[in-house]
């Protein structure tokens, strides 16, 4: 399943700031409890000919996955050739899984990864909010995902000179925070500042919250543990937070990467996926 840190890895400077921007969790709540799979309920063998499209693009769908690399681009599958009965009995087979997203701003949307890790469904949004295409992404991250984090992102974050009253630590934090963006590389490591570890002010958790900004998309886990991750209006820096059963923050840290391994499909994920739509497929055929 999706890989998820360990928390006694983490090292860094930091404290366990409050949290600023709840807004999102409005429309994403955390997950209650913890995402397994569970294989669909299949229709009776004499429905089956009704669904010709649906099957041929599972079909399809296993083949991709059977190839795909977690490094490769992601595949798109265009749903537009399916009627309303085939869409059901697609949504149906795949499911919801364990990632959702969403996406504000420019190139809105929400993405819910399928029963299957690494297929996804994508859903845009309209610029006057209402519900616009819906494809499938076979990745390990849907692309959108990807390219709202970046769009706009600031490539520093700003230290607030003089420092205000009350704020101790949270200028090391930021300083540390703006060398490892600038002198990210691709394919390195994530960079891990754990801010469960030190106590900071009040003033301190203000100052994070201010310099750090949120941005455009937020993600929620509920494999191994319930975690969400929030892009910040800082070019590859994110917000990762994991939370026990009782929707306590247990695990407080920023993540200085392109995207946490958190919500990332492994290949070992998409190889199970491949294994178990062949099962699918088997069952209905």
């Amino acid at each position: 399943m999706h890989q998820i840190q360990n928390p006694m890895g983490l090292v860094g400077p930091g404290t366990q700031p409050a949290e600023e921007d709840g807004a999102a969790l409005d429309y994403l709540p955390m997950p209650k409890t913890m995402g397994t799979y569970s294989p669909p309920n299949l229709p009776e063998p004499e429905v089956l000919p009704a669904f010709g499209p649906a099957l041929a693009l599972l079909a399809r769908l296993q083949l991709i996955l059977a190839a795909q690399r977690v490094a490769d681009p992601p595949v798109v599958l265009d749903l537009s050739m399916l009627d309303a009965g085939n869409r059901e009995f697609l949504e149906q087979t795949l499911g919801d899984g364990e990632v959702s997203a969403l996406i504000t701003g420019r190139g809105a949307g929400r993405v819910q990864e399928t029963r299957l890790a690494g297929v996804w469904w994508v859903r845009l949004v309209g610029v006057d909010g209402a519900a616009g295409p819906v494809h499938l992404e076979v990745a390990d991250l849907p692309a959108l995902v990807r390219a709202a984090a970046l769009h706009a992102a600031a490539d520093q974050a700003p230290i607030p000179d003089p420092r205000p009253a009350g704020v101790m630590n949270a200028p090391g934090v930021l300083a540390e925070v703006n060398a490892q963006v600038a002198g990210r590389q691709g394919g390195a490591p994530p960079h891990i500042v754990n801010l469960t570890l030190l106590p900071q002010t009040p003033e301190d958790l203000s100052c994070l919250a201010a310099s750090l900004g949120t941005g455009p998309v937020t993600l929620l886990s509920s494999g191994y543990g319930n975690c969400r991750v929030t892009a910040t209006a800082v070019r590859h820096c994110w917000r990762v937070q994991h939370y026990n059963s009782q929707d306590v923050l247990i695990l407080d840290s920023i993540e200085i990467t392109e995207v946490p391994v958190a919500v990332l499909a492994a290949q070992e994920d998409l190889d199970d996926s491949a294994q178990r739509l062949a099962e699918i497929l088997e069952a209905l055929f």
